[in-house]
Order: structure tokens, then C-alpha cells, then sequence
């Protein structure tokens, strides 16, 4: 161990120890709850990249003013140092004894385990609860002043809608109270930048009880930027030479079983009809493109001429996520995403994937969120006990190797994703994280040395052989509501003036410069821009403030004097006065502005 490892073992730099930290905090909250509301039934309490949850079966609702109870308790709790003892029971007395303390979620998790199991606990005074740990040695490890209570949403018990709904109480905390303060400052800009609450609020999207969770309803504004983000990505595409394609939202039941997807993710498929009854036709709607895809390159018998063949499309995909899992646009059930598939010989594999990278780079780069992009090999497990992955450890084992060679020579610097690669081949996810620091993947760049053969897709090599093609599976920009909720966030609604919805507002002082405006507008339009004309009776101040917190990239007030000078008066939605303008002159600026995807104003 080093020794700045070793100095730094039992601080926050230590992701290890920050994670012990907040776990122990959950069982004092836990035991605060059971001290004040001893009816209350305990559920689970998992630490989380950002402090802690503990799931609550209550009588009643908890309030602000419950939480701050519990907060004070908490803090009683540590100056109270209570150590923290860990002990193991067999699996029939782990059950007597959580029986006897009447917490039915544990009994539940207990039974669970094997039979031969030994479940470990942990004591802190009175209170005990069953967990595998690791912990603090005691409670005064925790500075009380350092914690906060940060949320009380509903949840499923594990996930499952059908199950009891319970509430899952959300904390965060630190060794300093000044960590603490920076943290919840941090916080609170990142609710201003919230995708779920801005995205509304500039009515880029809704969502609808009657539709249904992880469905939103993108209203106009959000329709245009992926309409212009599509646009943009399937021209891109085209010159890097990329075949489009436009495939069925559906398919039978068949085509998921060539695939394999039937088998290893029909649980996260919407399906239409019974599954399970053969004798009937059996439809599913598609979680992914790949085996629609693959009917266009076996459409005729292709040559090692033909190859590589680079497939593209803007898809449509259906997903039966979690319902707890659903969040704003960031995770829904329907999606559109910029997916695609390059057919290529052996030989090709490196050079392909380095040209699917640069392509993701260059997307990501353009709309500004490359710069927080990180990187992680996400690699198979042997040992999964779900028997999640098709193929032989010797495919796996060369595909992997073929990989970390390919990503050794671009210099890609990355982390390792143990067991969770896909079931067909290991893959390089893109990732980012959302205001509040959760990670999601943004764009994928998968190697499938399996589903060639599956789907028997030979090409003929240069000696007349039937040979099998590599696959690589990829996305430009990713998934398209997920871009658009990152890129609310970044740039805090403020989007780059090629992608916003309105681009130029015109602003009449006076009735009699509507008909300016109008015209002004008419000329706007033709050139491209997306113009709106404000000509309501309000004076101009409110107008430019309305135009000002809808983000409008410019605003062109027109008085009595612009009119007769043939100008147009620019303001910014920054607070710039730039002054009057020719039309020209403003035409001229924003059309280079766009034509370079400018992310300065």
C-alpha cells in the first residue's frame, strides 16, 4: 500500500471509507427513527454515490418537521459514541430474532439466504439491524452537525410495483460542517439546473398520469432540438458513410429468439400476447436495432467487397424500466436514439472502432458535453450466477483482449465495469452524470463476435470462402431525450443558438412597428431561423424580461427609429446591448454563429 493510500484510508479522498461513512449513518438514522416511532418497520438502508437511503414502512406520512426530528436524534446518537459490534447468527435464528423485533422486510431478506447461511449483524445500544457491513467503529466517528436529511420519496419494496409502497428517506453527510454547506450550496444550483424542473418550466416536456410513468409528452420546444440534433447526426452520419435505414417498431417473437434477447431480456420487453403459449403468435416491441438491422445486409449474399457495410438509424425503442428508476427524461420507457451497425472483417475491427469513437467524440464534443465524459470498459463476468452471457471464456477472453488492445492504442483512458458488458460481447460505455452526480451511460461502442453466426450473416472472402463477419454495435449521440436532459442542465436551459427552439424574438415598441417586425421575421425565416414576433400591448421591459428567462439567444427591439434607419436594435439574452444593426450585418454574425454550432452565447 502506498502511503498516500495509506494517509488517506480513513478520510473522503477514500471512496472506500466516504462509503463506510454514510452506511453507518444510514444505521443511526435507522436507530433514530425506531427511538422516536417504534412502530415504524425497517426495509433496507444502502449507502449511494451521494450519502445514503433508508427505506421506511410508516403509519404515517414523514414531514419536514418529522425529518428534523430525526436529524436531532441523530445527532444525540453520536455524541452518544455508541460502538458498533458485529455479530453472526444461523439463518433459523437470524429469523427467530428479527421475528421477535416484528421487522417483517428482514425476516423476508433472511429467508432469502441459503439455509446454511450465517447472517452477519450489527448493535449500536439497543438497536440492531441486519447487514453485511462494512462500519465505523462508533457512532461519535460521525459529526452530527454534518448531517442532513435531504428527501422522502415513495418506493416500491424492492423495485416491484405490485409490493408494498414504503418511504425512502434520503440523507447526505460530512466530517465538517463547512463540507456540508458547500455541499447543499452545490445542490441548490444544481435544482436550479435541473433538467425535471427547468425542462418544464421552459415547457421543452410534460408527463401525463393517464400516459403513463417513464412516457413524456416532449412539447414543442423539446420536439424541435431533437428534431435538429436528428437532423444534424444523420447528416454526419451519411458523410462518414453511414447506409440509413428504417426498420419496424415490432417484431415476432422469433426474431428476439435468433437474437438471444428473448432469453436474457425478456423482462425488460414489452410484449404483446402471452409468451409463453407457442401455439399463438407472439409479438414484442424492440428494446434494441441490431437484429432488424441485420435483415438489410442479409438481404443478398455480400462479398468481403462489400464490407465494411455501416448501418445507421434513427430508432425508436421500448424498455419496461424500473419503476423506480424512471427520472424526468434521463430514463424512460420509450426512447429515440442514434443507433447503428458496422458488418466488418477481422482485419477492419480496429480501424472501425477508432472511426465509431471519433464519431461519438466529435457529437459530443459539437453540443458540449464531451469535456465531462468519461470512460469505462465494461467487461464480462465468468462467475455470473444468472447465466447472463452467451459464447465460450476463450471468445470472451479474445474479444476483451481485442479490445483493451484497440483501447490501449487510441490512448483511451478508462475504468473496468465488471459484469456488464452485454451478453454478447464487451462494450465501452460513455458516461455522464446529472446535476445531482448520478452516472448514466451516453453513448455505447459494443464488439459482437456471436450474433454474426446466430444469424447466419457469411460473407465471401477474397478465396471464395464463407467467412463470419465482425459487428459493431454504436451510437452517435446516444439517446436523444437523455442528450436533451444533460444538455438543459449544462447549459442551464441557455442551449447553443443552432439548437434552440427560438433562436430571434422580434420585439415592437410600438403597434405601428408590428408590421416591421413581421416582415423583419418573414426575411428571418427564409434564411433558416426559427423567429417568433412578440406583439402583444406590454411595454418593451417586460418583454425583453419574458424573452430574457425563456432563453432566447436574441432579441431584436424595433422602434420608431429603427424603422426609418432600416435597423434592427440587438440585445442578448446575457444582458448585451449590441446596438443597432442592418438586418445584413445581424444575418451575416448569426449565420456564422450557427454555421461553427457556436457554444458561446
Amino acid at each position: 500500500m502506498s502511503e498516500e493510500v495509506k494517509n488517506n484510508e480513513f478520510t473522503f479522498e477514500n471512496p472506500a471509507y466516504r462509503q463506510t461513512y454514510w452506511h453507518t449513518c444510514s444505521h443511526v438514522m435507522a436507530q433514530a427513527v425506531k427511538r422516536l416511532w417504534p412502530e415504524v418497520k425497517l426495509a433496507i438502508g444502502p449507502s449511494i454515490d451521494e450519502g445514503w437511503y433508508y427505506d421506511l414502512d410508516a403509519p404515517f406520512a414523514f414531514t419536514p418537521e418529522h425529518l428534523e426530528k430525526i436529524e436531532a436524534e441523530m445527532r444525540k446518537i453520536c455524541k452518544e459514541k455508541l460502538k458498533l459490534e458485529r455479530f453472526e447468527l444461523p439463518r433459523e435464528e437470524a429469523l427467530k430474532f428479527m421475528e421477535e423485533r416484528e421487522e417483517p422486510y428482514k425476516v423476508e431478506l433472511i429467508n432469502d439466504l441459503p439455509a446454511d447461511a450465517h447472517i452477519s449483524f450489527y448493535k449500536q445500544g439497543e438497536f440492531t439491524d441486519l447487514c453485511a457491513g462494512p462500519h465505523l467503529d462508533s457512532t461519535g466517528r460521525i459529526k452530527g452537525n454534518g448531517i442532513k436529511l435531504t428527501a422522502c420519496n415513495a418506493a416500491y419494496w424492492r423495485g416491484d410495483s405490485s409490493r408494498q409502497t414504503l418511504q425512502r428517506i434520503y440523507g447526505v453527510a460530512f466530517p465538517k460542517k463547512e463540507e456540508l454547506d458547500a455541499y447543499l450550496k452545490e445542490r441548490e444550483e444544481a435544482l436550479k439546473r435541473d433538467h425535471n424542473k427547468l425542462g418544464r418550466e421552459l415547457e421543452y416536456f410534460t408527463t401525463v398520469d393517464c400516459i403513463g410513468q417513464g412516457l413524456p409528452i416532449l412539447l414543442p420546444k423539446g420536439a424541435r432540438v431533437i428534431q435538429q440534433l436528428q437532423r444534424w447526426v444523420e447528416d454526419t452520419e451519411e458523410k462518414a458513410g453511414y447506409l440509413l435505414t428504417k426498420t419496424p417498431l415490432m417484431a415476432k417473437r422469433d426474431l428476439y429468439k435468433i437474437s438471444g434477447h428473448w432469453d436474457h431480456y425478456l423482462d425488460g420487453m414489452f410484449v404483446l400476447g402471452d409468451p409463453y403459449d407457442e401455439t399463438k403468435e407472439c409479438f414484442a416491441l424492440r428494446p434494441m436495432t441490431c437484429p432488424f438491422q441485420y435483415q438489410v445486409y442479409l438481404n443478398r449474399q455480400r462479398s468481403y467487397r462489400d464490407l465494411p457495410m455501416r448501418l445507421g438509424e434513427t430508432s425508436t425503442l421500448f424498455r419496461n424500466e424500473d419503476s423506480g428508476e424512471m427520472h424526468g427524461l434521463i430514463r424512460v420507457r420509450q426512447f429515440t436514439i442514434s443507433e447503428g451497425h458496422l458488418v466488418l472483417r477481422p482485419d477492419q475491427l480496429e480501424e472501425e472502432f477508432k472511426g465509431c469513437l471519433a464519431l461519438a467524440k466529435y457529437c459530443l464534443g459539437t453540443v458540449g458535453l464531451l469535456d465531462k465524459c468519461t470512460f469505462r470498459f465494461s467487461q464480462w463476468d465468468p462467475a455470473n450466477p444468472n447465466n447472463k452471457y452467451e459464447g465460450t471464456a476463450e471468445q470472451w477472453d479474445h474479444a476483451q483482449s481485442t479490445m483493451e488492445k484497440i483501447l490501449k492504442d487510441l490512448d483511451v483512458h478508462y475504468s473496468i465495469g465488471i459484469d456488464e458488458a452485454a451478453f454478447y460481447g464487451p462494450k465501452l460505455d460513455i458516461q455522464y452524470k446529472n446535476v445531482y452526480g448520478k452516472e448514466d451511460t451516453l453513448v455505447t461502442i459494443q464488439i459482437d463476435m456471436l450474433l454474426a453466426e446466430r444469424f447466419g450473416m457469411y460473407y465471401i472472402d477474397e478465396n471464395g470462402n464463407k467467412a463470419l463477419p465482425y459487428i459493431i454495435h454504436r451510437t452517435s449521440l446516444g439517446c436523444y431525450e437523455r442528450t436533451l436532459a444533460y444538455l438543459i442542465e449544462e447549459y442551464a436551459g441557455a442551449l447553443p443558438t443552432w439548437m434552440m427552439p427560438e433562436q430571434v424574438r422580434l420585439l415592437p415598441i410600438t403597434d405601428r412597428a408590428a408590421d416591421y417586425c413581421a416582415q423583419q421575421a418573414q426575411q428571418l425565416r427564409q434564411e433558416g431561423f426559427r423567429v417568433e414576433v412578440d406583439s402583444r400591448n406590454e411595454k418593451i421591459g417586460k418583454k425583453i424580461r419574458e424573452a430574457t428567462l425563456e432563453k432566447i439567444p436574441y432579441m431584436l427591439v424595433v422602434g420608431d427609429r429603427d424603422m426609418e434607419n432600416g435597423t434592427v436594435s440587438v440585445r442578448t439574452r446575457k444582458g448585451e446591448d449590441l446596438g443597432a444593426m442592418t438586418m445584413d450585418a445581424f444575418l451575416s454574425k448569426c449565420l456564422s454563429e450557427i454555421a461553427s454550432k457556436s457554444k458561446d452565447i
